[in-house]
């Protein structure tokens, strides 16, 4: 059976290990992110450090950041704690959202709570981003520039 280290690098997410935390990146995602139509925002408990630990690894400017309430917001019926303050901070824009820990949960929460086009992604901590992720996002992206939200 392939390592974990092995099958990442097969599929093209090299390890690296930034200090404070290890975590997986692949340079190659730098390029990819900022060729979307997006404004990035880092949403990461890392905060600003985003852009001190991963953003020169992937190749990215820096970024705007969440800056996350304390104590973390109690929300009940599984809605992650981020997702509140995610919403808050696209206002009523569109938004992408990308995070290891979505779940039905918050996109029902979203859909309740915000009111313009939005998509959240869950990606799967073990894989990382995968080709097919940034072609969802073009098309999503695509469907707001058609008029489709």
């Amino acid at each position: 059976m392939a390592t974990q280290a092995a099958r990442n690098a097969e599929w093209g997410h090299p390890e690296r290990q930034p200090v404070p935390l290890p975590v997986w990146l692949n340079p190659e995602h730098g390029p990819a992110l900022m060729a979307l139509p997006f404004e990035l925002v880092w949403a990461t408990t890392w905060e600003d450090e985003a852009n001190t630990y991963l953003a020169p690894l992937l190749g990215l400017p820096e970024l705007p950041f969440v800056a996350w309430s304390s104590p973390r917001p109690k929300l009940s019926d599984g809605v992650f704690w981020k997702t509140p303050e995610v919403v808050s901070r696209a206002g009523e824009r569109p938004f992408a959202w990308l995070d290891d820990e979505i779940t039905g949960a918050d996109r029902d929460w979203v859909a309740a709570h915000h009111p313009g086009p939005s998509i959240l992604l869950r990606i799967d901590p073990s894989l990382g981003l995968l080709p097919e992720d940034f072609a969802v996002l073009k098309e999503w992206a695509a469907g707001l520039d058609r008029g489709q939200g």
